[in-house]
């Protein structure tokens, strides 16, 4: 079963998604859009984060997933 991971971290405002192993990680590269991509040695991206997310004090986190057949 795939997994996603996310994490939000308030101080460092930054919103991390993974829906590969973290372990993997290789390399990252910047996109120029306050993005970052994971990617593992195959050049596969793994996860990314989003630099300067911030959600207000009394915003709460919400994830929903949709699966598509492909």
């Amino acid at each position: 079963m795939a997994q996603v991971k996310v994490y939000y971290d308030r101080e460092g405002n930054t919103l991390t998604v993974w829906f590969g192993d973290p372990r993997d990680e290789y390399v990252c590269e910047e996109t120029g859009d306050e993005v970052v991509l994971m990617k593992n040695r195959e050049g596969q991206v793994i996860g990314f984060e989003k630099l300067n997310y911030s959600l207000s004090r009394t915003e709460d986190l919400s994830v929903a997933f949709e699966a598509v057949a492909v």
